[in-house]
């Protein structure tokens, strides 16, 4: 349901001209990440301005374009975004390839009951090819713009602040219930009586729904955890918090939040940053991300312990292992209707769900990695996901070029933020333009860490060349 209303359309059309004054105000790096982290945490949900076959203009969409139309104006060097043609420029384009092709492949109209679901086509594969090429548009800028050393330091540092000032209304819904959105949007896109837990409630503010705010409320803590082990400001100005501080603080928040998952990522995750070697991190981050790329073959196999999970989650909550059996049955069904369509899938618009004879839906999509094992087949799935996963890979590769400890600890935390976001689409769904957009930066900062190892190797070689002099020892 689209809920378009007068304030909902003058806060989508204003946030182009609050990043266009970001970029004129801040460096382009800060301007970029509050462009799309801003949009993401204040913009209304569920709000879409749909002019023809445009695709819709809405929270994801808006803050991508407003940095697209930000970096194009301020940059002082014309943008390129395209770099040659390596991994992820194939994996882009084997992306755009199966959604098209998958969009061709699903021209039946599928009857259920009295639900009728007409085919798509040409027109449907290429709006589909649109709306997913400005859905990488984060991802580009980040790869561009966001590539050197001191930029992973700045996307936790901007966490942090983002975290601080989002705690304000958090602890307001927390004591008050979620309203905010109601209030200053006039709807609300979750139902009320969700987010109460535990004889609380969680707080939405303005991402849709509890899960978001509390997953956004774990990332920074690992963001604050990371200054804590390194001794280095956490903010900026006259008024320094102290990072241990900001730490505890954003983790008691966490706990208000009452998301059992992110509780347990962050039991795992703070200490693991504040006093494990950012190598092990990095290890730990591969090991995530290798789990949620593999997970739906492992799935298909069946090897998936799902019966211990469910036990395992019984001895906690029975409540809570209701709802996980419900996710693996969920996911069975699923499974089992896109295997019907493996490779390419059954394209947009509810095709791949389940329904009953009557054409009642019968089916819960909660994870990302089933949803596009549906939609886009399991060419889709790989595609999409190795894109997000490859920035990790190559972060692991590049480490050893780090030049300080503070250095391998900003970028282990980045790859840990993207690596347990990316794990968490195996239960969920938040697949943002952030998480497009630190993927994108994590990515641009690995390729900029092994071209200057490449760079000092061949001033090193040509050095020792018979007749050479020597390169002074300050590089220039």
């Amino acid at each position: 349901m689209n809920n378009l209303n007068l304030v909902t359309a003058i806060a989508l059309l204003l946030w182009p001209l609050v990043a266009l004054w970001l970029y004129d105000t801040r460096p382009l790096a800060q301007a970029t990440l509050w462009t799309i982290l801003g949009g993401y945490l204040l913009l209304p949900v569920g709000a879409v301005i749909k002019i023809g076959p445009v695709p819709g203009l809405d929270k994801n969409s808006v803050p991508a374009l407003a940095a697209l139309l930000g970096c194009w104006l301020y940059t002082r060097k014309p943008l390129q975004l395209w770099q040659g043609f390596g991994l992820p420029e194939l994996l882009m384009a084997a992306l755009i390839i199966s959604l098209f092709t998958g969009s061709l492949l699903n021209g039946d109209t599928l009857v259920f009951g009295s639900l009728v679901l007409p085919g798509v086509g040409l027109y449907d594969g290429g709006s589909a090819v649109i709306a997913q090429m400005v859905t990488l548009i984060p991802f580009l800028l980040g790869r561009r713009v966001l590539r050197n050393g001191a930029d992973a330091e700045e996307i936790l540092r901007v966490l942090i602040i983002a975290g601080l000032i989002y705690s304000l209304p958090m602890l307001f819904e927390i004591r008050m219930s979620p309203q905010l959105h109601k209030w200053i949007y006039g709807y609300l896109r979750s139902g009320f009586y969700n987010e109460m837990r535990d004889g609380g409630f969680r707080p939405i503010v303005f991402l849709g729904n509890g899960l978001l705010v509390s997953f956004f409320t774990l990332t920074t803590v690992v963001a604050a955890a990371t200054f804590w082990r390194t001794g280095t400001a956490a903010t900026r100005g006259t008024r320094r918090w102290p990072a241990p501080t900001i730490t505890i603080y954003l983790s008691i928040l966490l706990a208000l939040c009452k998301t059992l998952s992110d509780l347990i990522y962050g039991v795992v995750l703070v200490p693991l940053v504040r006093f494990a070697t950012p190598k092990l991190q990095m290890k730990v981050a591969l090991a995530l991300v290798t789990l949620a790329l593999v997970y739906p073959t492992l799935r298909i196999a069946g090897v998936v312990p799902t019966v211990l999970a469910v036990e395992l989650a019984n001895s906690v909550s029975p409540e809570r292992a209701a709802s996980l059996k419900t996710r693996f049955d969920n996911e069975d069904m699923l499974l089992a209707r896109a295997s019907q369509r493996f490779w390419f899938g059954w394209g947009r618009f509810g095709r791949s769900r389940v329904y009953d004879p009557t054409g009642k839906d019968v089916s819960l999509t909660d994870g990302m990695w089933i949803i596009t094992m549906g939609q886009f087949g399991f060419i889709g799935f790989v595609t999409l996901f190795g894109l997000l996963v490859y920035p990790v890979f190559r972060a692991v590769s590049a480490f050893k070029y780090a030049r300080s400890s503070s250095a391998k600890s900003f970028l282990a935390a980045v790859s840990l933020i993207l690596a347990i976001n990316i794990f968490d689409l195996l239960p969920n769904s938040p697949l943002t333009p952030w998480t497009w957009l630190l993927a994108g930066a994590l990515l641009g900062q690995a390729e900029a860490l092994r071209a200057l190892a490449r760079q000092e190797r061949v001033l090193w070689t040509s050095s020792l060349a018979p007749g050479s002099r020597a390169a002074p020892a300050d590089g220039t």
